[in-house]
């Protein structure tokens, strides 16, 4: 095959799902008059994904294999002196890599989608939705340019609050959009400066010309401080990252998206959405190279959130909120890998877990159809023996989840471990403990979750809200019924997502982690941080890393803290209320979310209320509009009638001031002339 691919038919991976959306968001809805129906809204969209993944399929054969690469701008939308805005591609490994695993998850979502959402009158702009999506993530990771990257950024943003809010007649969706999109713009306002940063300096937003100028932006100091201006860059751009991979503390707006239906939690908590800052710092790093204090800061901020956020996850009792919680955890692995300056190792873990993430989260929606829309794992229990294909496929997704050897997981999760145990810059000590601590949270809250849901005790008859008449979003009614499979609709992506889940670790590692599969993508110095080169020397094969695992912490750990939760749910379930009972304020602490909602609504949200307050009536009302606004017309008004009285109409007046005139000027000659 051909050393360079076609910019035509790599244009048609982001236009094809754009086409769909625009088919089924318009003429599929109200907007457009209804002209289509669901099957035709659902096929076209469909349809556009698919071309999409084939496409993406190709490409990456072509990159990995036959060494292909693509960098062209394909428009110039202004330029403004030196800067050029454009519309361009840049497509090697790791942009491959990253259209694949977003057009294959985004594809099972949709064909998931028409069973969940099969009642819903929302279908065809459900479908519209996620199809834009897909759009908008596409050009985040294909961009060659900062502008292009941003508007991606924010496209991802502006259609996930949509999907979030989808179901706009529920406070709490509309509660959770707002939140999510206020949280990101906090995050997107450091990204734009660090953006702004580049632009000003470099003088180019194109990737390649920005980090060709990387070595003279490092020896820059930032204007008034004696800080680096690269590491002033880097922070800037890794709050960006904050906010839409959700690092704490801004990661508060992603457990309450589960507000919106549960596939469009698979696609923005697996491949997508809080994937783009993990992808960003990896595409960025030959800046972040630079700055050692940008990384342990990268570092330390990932390890806070990878075990405190796991901590949430133990007392959730939403069978969606503890797998959102287990993202929020994740991520926070994959940012200590990014702050160990082994990007590869992230972006390995950020492909293994859109697979298993996106299956342990559409499962779940199988287990909330089959359980008629009860989401509370408590009335549960027993559903293994009604949802076969289900249970097998979540059981597979979990134990990917928590690094069972020879699984996905495993390979990612213990590479990130060992990466930081060899990492040297301040904080790692922190961040492998913290990691390695994560691996038992993990495995408790992931079997908990497993065992409550597919063994034990059937509860579903206990619930209290199962008899009332009253009907769900969906338009079900919440009576008393058994579990059921879900149909094939259903069933298929599981099975499909299954697969990577398990064997995409074992047949990905050497290439992508110890090979050439990201040269030229990403940048190590290895002189500078040499965790990567010391992880290569580990390897010798995944057959023998997964042998060796089993005599590993994690994987002791990981074992732990399934039997506990076997121990602690199946065998003695008295035993967690007792727990409660004499850690009550541990327990509230978790269950209020360490206080963060309540200091955002109540510290920040009151005090911008109050400031803005005196904003309006003293600097709104008092200054402008009565000092400036009305105090300006006033102060005309005055001058004008202090002249208006020069304008009397007698003659002897005008006279007078004529001589009052005259002695002025020969008083003022005079003594001029002295």
């Amino acid at each position: 095959m051909s050393q360079t691919l076609s910019a035509s038919t790599l244009l048609a991976v982001p236009l094809a799902p754009l086409a769909g959306a625009l088919l089924a968001g318009i003429l599929g809805t109200t907007f457009g008059g209804n002209w289509i129906g669901r099957r035709l809204a659902h096929t076209l969209t469909i349809l556009g994904v698919f071309v999409a993944f084939v496409i993406s399929v190709l490409t990456l054969q072509s990159v990995a294999i036959d060494g292909a690469r693509f960098n062209e701008t394909l428009y110039t939308w202004m330029t403004l002196g030196n800067l050029k805005m454009e519309v361009g591609f840049l497509v090697d490994g790791l942009t491959a890599m990253m259209m694949c695993v977003v057009t294959f998850v985004s594809l099972m979502v949709h064909i998931y989608t028409i069973g969940y959402m099969e009642e819903d009158a929302g279908y065809n702009r459900f479908f519209a939705y996620i199809s834009l999506f897909t759009f908008s993530m596409l050009m985040l990771v294909m961009s060659n340019n900062m502008l292009q990257l941003f508007f991606g950024w924010e496209a991802v943003g502006l259609v996930s609050y949509l999907l979030i809010g989808f179901w706009f007649n529920k406070p709490s969706a509309i509660f959770a959009n707002m939140k999510a999109f206020l949280v990101n713009r906090v995050g997107d306002f450091g990204f734009i400066l660090g953006i702004a940063l580049i632009a000003a300096y470099a003088g180019t937003l194109n990737y390649g010309e920005a980090f060709a100028k990387a070595d003279e932006l490092s020896k820059l100091v930032f204007p008034g401080t004696g800080w680096m201006l690269i590491t002033v860059i880097c922070i800037c751009l890794f709050i960006g990252a904050m906010g839409k991979s959700a690092q704490f503390p801004l990661h508060v707006w992603l457990p309450d998206s589960m507000e919106g239906p549960t596939p469009i939690s698979a696609l923005i908590h697996a491949a997508t959405m809080v994937t783009a800052g993990i992808f960003m710092v990896a595409r960025m790093s030959p800046l972040f190279e630079l700055s050692d204090t940008a990384l342990s800061f990268i570092m330390v901020i990932g390890a806070i959130t990878a075990l405190f956020m796991g901590f949430l996850g133990i007392i959730q009792n939403d069978i969606k909120r503890v797998i959102a919680y287990s993202t929020l955890s994740q991520l926070g692995y994959m940012t200590v890998a990014l702050g160990a300056s082994t990007y590869s190792v992230a972006v390995f873990h950020l492909m293994t877990h859109a697979f298993f993430k996106a299956l342990l989260f559409l499962a779940a929606g199988s287990v909330i159809i089959g359980m008629h829309h009860n989401q509370d794992i408590r009335w549960m229990g027993g559903v293994r023996k009604y949802m076969p294909i289900t249970w097998i496929t979540f059981l597979l997704g979990s134990l990917a989840l928590i690094g069972t050897p020879l699984f996905s997981g495993f390979y990612s999760k213990d590479s990130i471990i060992e990466a930081v145990a060899e990492s040297h810059l301040w904080g790692s000590g922190f961040a492998y403990f913290a990691v390695l601590a994560g691996v038992f949270v993990t495995a408790f809250y992931s079997f908990r979750l497993y065992f409550l849901v597919f063994h034990g005790k059937e509860r579903y008859d206990q619930n209290p809200e199962a008899h009332h008449d009253a009907h769900d979003d969906h338009g079900h009614h919440n009576e008393h019924h058994e579990p059921h499979e879900s149909p094939w609709v259903v069933t298929l992506p599981l099975i499909l997502l299954a697969i990577p889940s398990v064997l995409i670790g074992f047949m990905t590692i050497e290439p992508m982690l110890f090979g050439d599969f990201f040269k030229g993508s990403i940048f190590v110095n290895l002189e500078r941080h040499p965790a990567m080169e010391e992880l290569a020397s580990l390897f010798h094969g995944p057959v023998q890393m997964a042998v060796h695992g089993l005599t590993a912490p994690p994987f002791w750990l990981a074992l732990s803290g399934v039997v506990l939760a076997y121990y602690m749910y199946m065998v003695n379930p008295a035993l967690p209320a007792a727990i409660k009972r004499n850690v009550s304020p541990v327990y509230q602490l978790l269950e209020n979310k360490y206080y963060l909602d309540w200091f955002n609504e109540n510290v920040l949200a009151r005090g911008m209320r109050g400031l803005g307050t005196v904003l309006w009536k003293v600097g709104d009302q008092k200054i402008i509009d009565g000092a400036l606004v009305n105090g300006s017309w006033k102060l005309v008004g005055w001058i004008s009638g202090m002249v208006r009285r020069l304008q009397s109409g007698y003659i002897y007046h005008y006279a007078f001031g004529m001589i009052l005139g005259i002695f002025v000027l020969m008083t003022y000659f005079v003594w001029l002339n002295r």
